[in-house]
């Protein structure tokens, strides 16, 4: 049994341990700040212009509109599976947007949560998970928010913090 709290959050994140010790919703809001915190998001400013990303979106449906019905069908399926690109790519820029346009301290406790709860809000569109959900949503968001994590998807982290200096003999 593991008694350290942080510990077993580490090891549910990493999936070493089953998700059910911990909700979903909290692990993925402990991975927010652990992204938060880190300069990782800076790296997908490329991804952050809105124009960019309806625009490829909106590439797609044309497609779709003339493909055959077997082809629509793949398609849409192609679109609604999270690992694809373009939704990663949405994902990244969503999540680049909502750290820079946010205007609070994220080093205050209060501040923190206010951007992991604004960033699941917008990742759930990002994700294309429909509405009508109820609180449901947000589990389903965290569900694709961790699988993008584990499979490196959204770049690689430390989860221990180094001791500042090593000490090597010589």
């Amino acid at each position: 049994m593991i008694h350290d709290a942080e510990l077993c959050s580490k090891l549910v994140l990493t999936g070493a341990i089953r998700d059910g010790l911990i909700e979903q919703k909290e692990l993925a809001r402990y991975f927010l700040t652990i992204l938060n915190l880190s300069d990782q998001y800076k790296k997908w400013a490329k991804f952050s212009t809105k124009e960019d990303r309806l625009l490829s979106f909106i590439e797609h449906k044309v497609e779709d509109s003339i493909s055959s019905k077997l082809e629509m069908r793949q398609k849409k399926q192609h679109m609604m599976d999270h690992t694809q690109d373009l939704i990663v790519n949405d994902v990244r820029g969503t999540i680049f947007d909502t750290i820079s346009c946010f205007d609070g301290n994220i080093e205050l406790e209060e501040d923190m949560i206010k951007l992991m709860e604004a960033e699941l809000v917008a990742l759930r569109e990002a994700f294309r998970v429909p509405q009508g959900l109820g609180e449901y949503v947000y589990n389903r968001v965290s569900v694709k928010l961790l699988d993008l994590y584990r499979t490196g998807r959204l770049g690689h982290y430390t989860l221990d913090t180094l001791p500042l200096t090593l000490h090597h003999p010589l």
